[in-house]
């Protein structure tokens, strides 16, 4: 079923074509359908590079980390396939499609979705009472930004190649290099 990049449809209509498309996967935001596009070698690693930190990290911790795969739904219209998620509240865990409580979420960015990552998204995340920290990972610059909930506050922290992200909510440094590493951003970036 060939669809537009963007559509209007109901919200159930929308999980019943996220479920069974095998082609691609799509975000719904008030109605509006978004369909995501494959990322770059450099989007794909840096998403695995974080998923293998983070998994890694939380070992021994109750929470779970997901990947795209899992829907995250911010509100009864608005349904989002985040790069990276963390959860620990135990109603997500037994959840077989869909998220609704993560504590930390990343966007890897690419051309086709840094302006919703960057916007739209970037604001229902900040509206999600129980995320505590946002991530925004540059995958074609090294350049990484964190929104930090701190009460009703959001600080934006900017972090660049020499630098270590400070994840407090997590209990998790990681130097920049990390994420980027075996990336052709990361080589050819001084």
């Amino acid at each position: 079923m060939a669809l537009p990049d963007r559509s209007f449809m109901s919200v159930d209509d929308y999980l019943t074509l996220d479920e069974i498309s095998k082609e691609a996967r799509y975000e719904y935001l008030d109605g509006e359908l978004y369909m995501l596009a494959g990322g770059s070698n450099d989007h794909s690693i840096i998403a695995a590079n974080l998923i293998g930190i983070v998994q890694q990290a939380l070992e021994e911790s109750p929470c779970r980390v997901y990947t795209s795969d899992i829907r995250l739904q911010l509100s009864e219209s608005r349904y989002v396939h985040p790069d990276t998620a963390v959860s620990c509240d135990e109603n997500d865990i037994d959840q077989e499609e869909n998220i609704s409580s993560p504590t930390f979420v990343a966007e890897v960015l690419s051309r086709t979705t840094e302006t919703i990552d960057r916007g739209k998204k970037a604001i229902y995340y900040r509206e999600c009472a129980s995320i505590q920290e946002y991530l925004i990972i540059d995958s074609r610059n090294v350049h990484v930004e964190l929104y930090r909930r701190s009460g009703d506050i959001w600080q934006i922290l900017t972090y660049r190649r020499e630098d270590t992200i400070d994840l407090s909510h997590l209990g998790l440094q990681i130097p920049v290099t990390r994420l980027y590493k075996k990336t052709k951003v990361l080589q050819y970036s001084k």
